[in-house]
């Protein structure tokens, strides 16, 4: 279970509190802030901070003070502008603090995006809790044939099941063996910073992630796509759903120039107006590559 009743009575708590402030609130952000979002089986994401709204974007891009006499009209046109432009540094004035909970595996694919503020559980001070992720058994997939880091068919039957059972009896056990070093029957055991490396990539961390919105959309970007792995997906379909809460406008440029769009190369813009003109393109006569013509199909259809 993602949260202990502990832990909601806290999340409770903090919800029932209000202050007054003078900076800009999000509405769409105050209903999620504090608030888990369960991802997986045991894994969450909750807002903990946020700073700014779509406004504050528009006035970082117009270097004003005060909304003037712009309309919302104005605000939504011009984040459409600085989102197909490529300008970056107004959606930089907006940050998010993230609480996640998520498999050590999935962690070391995100901390590749290094553009972010992370501080995480610590194990040499801390003791794991005996919490790991077990995929469902429709995602369980062979690998594929196609590409060196994706799946391919799913497992049924009886493969299916005895690979869930390698990965609840190896994580079990493992688990065990590192509570058993650590306590020696009173005496003094093995020291945490030391027993955490028997532990299994699927158990779970924690950590708090702060990043700016400009960053936080080329995570999304990548792992929010249908080709990214499932495990690190859902939690960018998660945060996806709070950030069109927050800045509604800015969420939906960059759902429509990025998650929805495509860039091209110029030969596939070459091929494209060849295309419209009537030719018959071929990957043989458009200059790309099987891999690059694989997946420009895949973009025009």
């Amino acid at each position: 279970m993602p949260i202990s009743p502990e832990q909601q009575a806290e999340i409770d708590a903090l919800r029932a509190q209000t202050q007054p402030t003078l900076r800009a609130v999000s509405e769409g952000m105050e209903a999620h802030l504090y608030n888990a979002h369960e991802v997986l089986d045991h894994g969450f994401i909750r807002v903990i901070d946020y700073m700014g709204d779509d406004s504050a974007i528009c006035q970082a891009a117009r270097v004003s003070y005060g909304k003037g006499t712009k309309s919302v009209q104005n605000d939504a046109g011009l984040i459409r502008y600085l989102m197909r432009h490529w300008h970056s540094t107004p959606f930089e004035m907006c940050e998010i603090k993230l609480h996640v909970k998520l498999p050590v595996f999935v962690a070391r694919q995100w901390i590749r995006h290094r553009t972010a503020n992370v501080n995480e559980y610590s194990a040499r001070y801390s003791i794991l809790d005996r919490e790991f992720y077990i995929p469902e058994a429709n995602k369980l997939a062979a690998q594929s044939v196609i590409n060196n880091q994706g799946r391919g068919e799913a497992l049924t039957g009886e493969e299916a099941a005895r690979v869930l059972e390698y990965l609840k009896g190896d994580a079990a056990r493992c688990y065990d063996h590192y509570a058993e070093m650590i306590d020696q029957e009173g005496q003094q055991g093995l020291a945490r910073e030391l027993a955490r490396m028997n532990l299994p990539a699927n158990i779970y961390t924690q950590w708090y992630w702060k990043v700016d919105l400009h960053n936080l959309f080329h995570f999304l970007r990548l792992r929010a796509d249908a080709h990214a792995q499932y495990e690190i997906r859902v939690y960018a379909d998660a945060i996806c759903k709070v950030v069109a809460d927050w800045v509604p406008a800015a969420y939906g440029a960059f759902e429509d120039y990025r998650l929805g769009g495509a860039n091209l190369s110029g030969k596939a813009v070459d091929c494209v107006r060849r295309m419209l003109k009537g030719e018959k393109v071929t990957q043989e006569t458009s200059g790309m590559s099987k891999g690059e013509w694989r997946e420009f199909e895949g973009i025009i259809g």
